[in-house]
């Protein structure tokens, strides 16, 4: 078995020059401001206040490439949330007048029940003017539903072994692992680090260098991203197509390849574990905090330490690191007011809120400060 840890960092490390000159910069605190600032323009009293806010808010979405969007009810009105680069951040708080009616609209474009509030539902918003799938999830709470936008498939990024940033040495042995014809591969981490995009990176570039040589066969819930050349399947708990029964029916479609979009439970990881002895190479997410704490969660769960000894063959531990939008921008040859703007967002200090707070202190005189910085400056 092969264990090794990876933290998905910005293509930029790894990707071509072409690709850098391609790349838009987006700069989220400017953005922030621009969508606040619009969502405060709209009034909640008019009818189309709930179709302009979901829009204004897909369209950031859409700009800043979030992966979710958390519309919380609160006891004073509406808060809203966002996770970009794996890190959750506050948009804003929004008048409460208007929740039911943001939240019907959301499950009006995902075909959600509109007239059921009190219970879970699940949708999908399949073709918005973005590109990007969006699943949509309610919850009832006692202010009010709940619901979490989860973007799927955004842009181009990160959809190769190679783009994900990874040091080569990494992406070698991931490489070596996914050309092997049976053992399981599974990638680990917690909520937001990036798992399901190394598992579509793996499905491609299994596709690629095989050629249609291999049989690769998915079951997902739910499918997040459509790849040419994999035979996809999502459940339907409604239906009795559960993770257990679709598996099962898995191995009779003559499988050299499955992909299990989650390893959730025992029985799941025990199937995993068994197909990966019996000639099938598997491919998972299961959630663990690093390669080591995977494994003996898998013997928690129950499955016999020889069987997680002989069908486990890798394990990926990863996280997301934030982008360092300095760097980024010097790839770009932005200019100087550009790269003063982004530095100033990304927390650095300018030299005159450094010389006033000496100024302030006595440790120095505004005179002083004139005389290094320049005539123009002020105090």
């Amino acid at each position: 078995m092969t264990s090794y840890g990876t933290e998905n960092r910005p293509p930029h490390h790894a990707a071509s020059p072409a690709h850098h000159a391609a790349k838009k910069i987006v700069d989220l605190a400017a953005e922030r401001e621009k969508i606040i600032g619009r969502l405060g323009r709209l009034r909640p009293n008019t009818d189309v206040y709930a179709s302009e806010f979901v829009d204004a808010l897909l369209d950031f979405a859409s700009e800043v490439g979030t992966s979710d969007v958390h519309i919380q009810p609160t006891r004073s009105g509406l808060e809203v949330r966002f996770r970009s680069n794996g890190v959750m951040q506050k948009l804003g708080d929004f008048p409460r007048g208007a929740n039911s009616s943001i939240i019907s609209r959301l499950k009006v474009m995902s075909r959600l029940l509109t007239y059921q509030s009190d219970t879970p539902q699940e949708g999908r918003i399949e073709n918005p003017r973005h590109g990007r799938e969006i699943r949509v999830s309610t919850y009832p709470t006692i202010y009010g539903e709940r619901a979490v936008l989860r973007f799927f498939g955004h842009d181009k990024e990160f959809t190769t072994l190679e783009d994900l940033g990874n040091p080569p040495a990494v992406t070698r042995l991931i490489r070596d692992a996914l050309a092997e014809t049976s053992g399981a591969l599974l990638i680990t981490g917690p909520a937001g680090s990036g798992k399901s995009t190394t598992l579509y990176a793996c499905l491609r570039h299994l596709v690629k260098e095989n050629d249609g040589a291999r049989s690769i066969v998915s079951l997902e819930d739910p499918v997040e991203v459509p790849v040419d050349g994999v035979v996809q399947s999502q459940v339907n708990l409604a239906t009795g197509f559960d993770l257990q029964a679709g598996l099962r029916s898995l191995m009779r479609q003559d499988p050299e390849v499955i992909m299990v979009g989650e390893i959730r439970d025992r029985d799941t990881a025990e199937f995993a574990i068994q197909a990966s002895l019996t000639g099938q190479l598997l491919i998972a997410t299961f959630h663990a905090d690093s390669a080591a704490t995977a494994v003996t969660r898998l013997i928690e769960m129950g499955i016999e330490p020889f069987l997680v000894r002989s069908g486990l063959s890798a394990v990926i531990s990863q996280r997301l690191l934030r982008q360092p939008s300095v760097g980024h921008a010097i790839l770009q040859k932005a200019d100087s007011r550009e790269l003063y703007r982004i530095a100033i967002g990304c927390g650095m200090t300018p030299l005159i809120e450094q010389a006033t707070s000496l100024v302030k202190q006595g440790t120095t005189s505004p005179a002083e400060v004139r005389r290094v910085l320049g005539l123009a400056t002020r105090i």
